[in-house]
């Protein structure tokens, strides 16, 4: 599918509309330029400026999930796409954030499952995670969901950074390096398809790893938000059967001080102009009601639970604070 290019943040809010002095502006921090969160954002962003009154929105590139998730719990940003592994882990203190506990952040949705995609060259010889001892790794951007995804699905299996050479790099980075030969394989946690892979399989005959069924029970045994995940025959060239691997809800989250008819705004926006969201990027298909309600693992923002109540869906106590 093709992926439509995003004007700039700047260059689109200034197209779209020309704001009033005292129009909020937001940010939506995102991820590199080479994954979903970004063209996803920025359309979030184009929403937000086209339909909600004295307000615009811009997308920001950050390292992603978990830099993001401080960026919200600092105010430092305003919105922001992160892992529910990582944003669960960030509102409960565990794992990556142990011992500071960011409780002050609140959902407004889950919108797309982000597939953990394992690429190699086809001639690499890498035909399973347990090919991947010895060689020279991307295991995702420092402080990204990709890397918090990989290194758990590794240590699942286990594999540690001990019989590997890691490299973390973001996803144009980790595409350039395999087309180079600088690295043998490469993880991308992100809603497919995406365009660093797809730039990636236009140059060079590319191999996504399957895992096998032992291997997703394992992860998912590691980490509860995982689940299991086909990507489609054709996803990218040269793809010419499913690949199983396993998936991670993407999270849109706030800080609970957000104004709640604001919240309230963004969150009707988002499902009721989601077409527009499809056009940008295929990932959106996944954004619906159903998936929100039943993907979010952290508490939901007021203003988005005020949507949810009146398109009369059950809602799970859990995402109630």
């Amino acid at each position: 599918m093709k992926l439509r290019t995003l004007l700039t943040a700047a260059a689109a809010a200034m197209m779209l509309t020309v704001a009033p002095a005292s129009a909020q502006q937001l940010s939506i921090a995102t991820g590199g330029t080479g994954g979903t969160y970004y063209p996803y954002g920025g359309g979030l962003a184009e929403l937000i400026t086209k339909y909600i009154d004295g307000t615009s929105a811009v997308a920001e590139v950050t390292g992603a999930s978990v830099e993001n998730m401080g960026l919200i719990a600092r105010g430092d940003s305003d919105i922001a796409i992160g892992l529910a592994d990582t944003v669960y882990a960030g509102y409960t203190g565990t794992g990556k954030f142990e011992g500071r506990t960011l409780d002050n952040v609140r959902a407004l949705a889950s919108i797309y499952p982000n597939a953990v995609q394992l690429v190699t060259m086809a001639d690499s010889g890498i035909n399973g995670l347990a090919d991947l001892k010895g060689k020279r790794v991307s295991v995702g951007a420092p402080g990204s969901g990709t890397e918090v995804s990989a290194q758990t699905l590794l240590s699942a299996n286990g594999i540690t950074y001990d019989d590997i050479e890691e490299q973390r790099l973001n996803f144009n980075e980790t595409a350039d390096a395999l087309r180079d030969g600088d690295i043998d394989a490469g993880f991308w946690s992100v809603g497919p398809p995406t365009s660093s892979i797809l730039n990636l399989a236009t140059t060079r005959e590319i191999k996504l790893i399957a895992l096998t069924d032992d291997e997703i029970l394992a992860a998912l045994d590691a980490e509860p938000t995982f689940a299991p995940y086909a990507l489609r025959k054709g996803v990218y060239e040269g793809v010419t059967a499913p690949v199983n691997t396993i998936s991670t809800p993407n999270v849109l989250f706030v800080n609970e001080e957000m104004d709640e008819e604001l919240a309230y705004q963004i969150t009707k926006t988002l499902f009721e102009k989601v077409d527009e969201l499809i056009a940008i990027h295929p990932a959106a298909n996944d954004t619906t009601v159903d998936f929100a309600l039943n993907s979010t693992p952290i508490p939901m923002h007021p203003g988005a639970l005020r949507y949810y109540e009146e398109t009369g869906m059950p809602i799970p106590p859990k995402l109630i604070k």
